[in-house]
Order: C-alpha cells, then structure tokens, then sequence
C-alpha cells in the first residue's frame, strides 16, 4: 500500500496504516464476514483515531460481504492489492529457494491464469487494477511485488 500510495502521490503512512491493520481482526470475525473489517476500524476509533479516510478506508475491506464497491483510490488499491499479495507470496513458495527475491513479474503472470494454482486468489479482483486504478496489470504486480522483495525480510520470505 506504500509503494502505491507513493505511485499515486497520496499519504504514504496513512497507506500503509490502512495496509497494516485491514485484516487486523481476521481471528475474531473469520465466521463472521459481515464485521469483518468493522471491528478493527472500531478499535482504532476507540484508541483515538478519527481521520475517516482512514477509518473508511480499513471498512472498505469489508463491504465486499455487504456487496458494496470500494469508492476511492486507496480502496481500490487495498482491494486490488489484498489478492494479489497472495498470489505473489503463492509463486515465492513454489520456488525452490522460497524467496521473493527469486519471483519476477513474469514468473507472477505466467501463474495468473492457472486457476488451480493459490485457488482462493480472486484474479478478477486483481484485475480491476487496470479499469479502477488505471495501472496496467503488468505494472501492477512490478509496483507490489518489488515492494514486497524491499521488506522480504520483515516477511519472512
């Protein structure tokens, strides 16, 4: 979310806060999907926070469960974003060191289309990149991934 934000010229912290925390209560709403999201802007709220670009920006992780869109450029981009950690995180596992510094764009897109491959990985939701975000996908996962390669370690990956 950083990398983005730095691409789009936006808050980079309040990105990454948004980032950090979205699936922050994930243990405590996980058969719960309607407050999932909910509960952590809650308590971020309740520590004090009330910058709503914020708040509505850790919520907007959970109107998918209320079929309702993300609306900004940051909720687009958690959306979009949110998948397709996953799938490069998948495609780093199946390498033989297991590191992100071993994964590349092309290795990502070669795995992109394979629906067995990180099957829970909503490709469509990646994908929006391009129509929400107007980032070509390509460049999407390059913006992600080599943010991702940057704090390898702090991912244990």
């Amino acid at each position: 979310m950083r990398a983005l934000a730095k691409h789009f010229k936006a808050d980079e912290e309040k990105w990454a806060i948004v980032g950090l925390l979205h699936d922050g209560d994930y243990e405590f709403t996980k058969t719960d999907p309607a407050n999932h999201a909910k509960l952590m802007a809650q308590w971020v709220k309740d520590l004090g926070e009330t910058d709503e670009e914020l708040l509505t920006g850790i919520l907007s992780h959970g109107w998918f469960h209320q079929g309702k869109l993300p609306e900004t450029q940051m909720q687009w981009s958690l959306f979009c974003c949110d998948e397709l950690t996953g799938l490069i995180v998948a495609t780093a596992l199946v390498q033989p060191t297991k590191k992100l510094a071993d994964v590349t764009v092309e290795k990502v897109l070669k795995k992109f289309p394979e629906k067995n491959f990180a099957a829970g990985v909503k490709r469509e939701d990646i994908k929006n990149c391009e129509e929400k975000l107007e980032i070509p996908l390509e460049k999407f996962i390059e913006i992600v991934l080599k943010s991702m390669q940057e704090i390898a370690a702090e991912l244990g990956l």
